[in-house]
């Protein structure tokens, strides 16, 4: 059997989401399915059980296929610190930090990395489903390709092309992206996907007829907008955000412009109890229960810009009036004194003032942390898992009161002296139901009710893995990855 690459017209257009549910459909059928991603650039990320650094959607891609997550599933991940420069971090660990110019020069030298590690994968399993970027048809980037086309002609494997109906547009982004293909690449592509349709499909069915008359391409499959289905984002955060003001909680998490592991806060988003907000810097912050400050990939800049949009005094009077403040990752050293980057990693060199908040120092070093843990909360000893991605070391008379007893002994994190802020340097800090339920009660619910996070996500994976039993000719489908020949 072998490979499938799924490719979209344009960013969210529904790739991660499709290979997920394949993965889940394949999975169910007893075949050893792999996701793949050669080249992800997001600031959600995850950590495999060997301490390497892969993007957050192939760790769900992971858990519909019922694997744990490998570094080969994303071999090329980009983390971006600035509007034209990226970390790059090829199987699992940063290597470099290169401008666009720069990294596109580089593509060369790693297609072999992401050559490398389809190989394994496709050794190791019956189907390798395998997950595009952006849009194949962005032919100012052609050249030295990995991510797209580039990669699929290296391997050898045929295309399915997936759009979004719901942006509307969705006959001109097919065939708009098909002629800005090259002849071999169009032969490549076997079929499209329309996603997210809502609708009378009768009306939609003369356009289809269209569709496969002017491409000579199958329409594999329309699958229907499904509300309420929640899957981890791989990047942006998800617009169009509910206001839940007859709940109990509120929750502010300001939007920092390099804010990273937004996805710690898809438990609060699906909490009964909880309306979390994500608040843009130049909005008015609203009175709230609990902020959170979270991940940055760029501290010291994310800093300097909540500064700047008063957020630093907002805190206090937040504080003041007997709020809840959460530090995580890049928060937490917000929190502290002061914070130190000698080398450069984040930014340009140099230090900057913190909040002032707990009685610590973080200097930035160039080994990243990257493992998971286990342990228990300073809050009710409350059982927590999470991972952590970090190249701070924080240190400080702060720490002596820590939000964290981990299982290898160490501690991590802070709770201050009068119980009003925590820090720590996890990731996944809410996936937990005790530990949900008690950083809630600490954050002023009082009775709390748990939320199976694991379990959410397992029913909507499983909700789209049938969804495209029902829309996907899985005939189709089938044939593309040598199913039953």
């Amino acid at each position: 059997m072998g490979t499938l690459m799924i490719q979209g017209t344009t960013s969210d257009a529904g790739k991660s989401t499709l290979v997920a549910g394949l993965c889940r459909v394949y999975a169910r059928r007893g075949l050893r399915v792999a996701p793949f991603k050669p080249q992800n650039m997001a600031l959600n990320s995850a950590v495999t059980a060997d301490g390497g650094e892969i993007g957050r959607a192939q760790a769900v891609q992971a858990q519909a296929a019922g694997l744990e997550p490998t570094v080969d599933m994303n071999p090329v991940l980009l983390k971006p610190n600035s509007d034209t420069g990226a970390q790059v971090i090829v199987h699992g660990r940063a290597r470099q930090e290169l401008d666009a110019r720069a990294y596109h020069a580089h593509k060369p030298q790693l297609l072999a990395a992401v050559m490398e590690s389809y190989r394994r994968l496709q050794a190791a399993h019956d189907l390798v489903l395998v997950e595009g970027a952006g849009s194949p048809a962005e032919v100012n980037l052609r050249a030295h390709d990995i991510a797209n086309m580039g990669f699929a002609e290296a391997a050898d494997c045929p295309v399915l092309l997936v759009a979004d109906i719901d942006r509307g547009g969705v006959f001109a982004h097919l065939i708009g992206t098909l002629e800005l293909l090259s002849s071999p690449e169009r032969a490549r592509t076997r079929g499209f996907v329309i996603n997210r349709f809502r609708g009378d499909i009768g009306l939609l069915q003369p356009g289809l007829d269209w569709l496969e008359a002017n491409s000579g391409k199958r329409v594999a499959g329309v699958l229907p907008w499904l509300h309420g289905l929640h899957l981890e984002a791989e990047d942006a955060i998800a617009a169009g955000q509910r206001l839940e003001a007859d709940r109990p909680l509120r929750v502010l998490v300001p939007v920092l412009p390099r804010i990273s592991n937004h996805t710690d806060f898809d438990p609060l988003r699906l909490h009964p109890q909880v309306d979390l907000r994500f608040v843009p810097l130049e909005a008015r912050p609203p009175a709230a229960d609990l902020i959170v400050l979270p991940g940055s990939k760029s501290v010291r800049a994310d800093l300097a810009a909540l500064r700047h949009h008063g957020w630093e005094t907002h805190i206090h009077r937040h504080l003041r009036y007997g709020g809840r403040l959460l530090g995580i990752c890049g928060g937490l050293q917000m929190l502290g004194r002061r914070l130190h980057d000698p080398q450069g990693i984040e930014g340009p060199a140099g230090s900057s003032e913190g909040l002032g908040l707990l009685d610590l120092e973080t200097r930035l070093e160039t080994d990243k942390q990257l493992r998971r843990v286990r342990g228990r909360l300073g809050l009710e000893s409350a059982e927590v898992e999470g991972y952590e991605i970090h190249a701070g070391r924080s240190e400080g008379a702060a720490l002596e009161r820590p939000a964290v007893h981990l299982d290898d002994g160490r501690c991590d994190g802070a709770l201050s002296e009068d119980g009003q802020i925590l820090a720590t340097y996890l990731h996944g800090l809410f996936e937990q139901p005790a530990a949900c339920s008690a950083l809630l009660r600490w954050a002023g619910l009082e009775e709390a009710q748990p939320l199976d996070y694991h379990g959410l996500r397992e029913a909507a994976i499983e909700r789209l893995a049938d969804t495209l039993e029902e829309h996907l000719d899985m005939d189709f489908v089938d044939g593309l990855l040598g199913i039953g020949l």
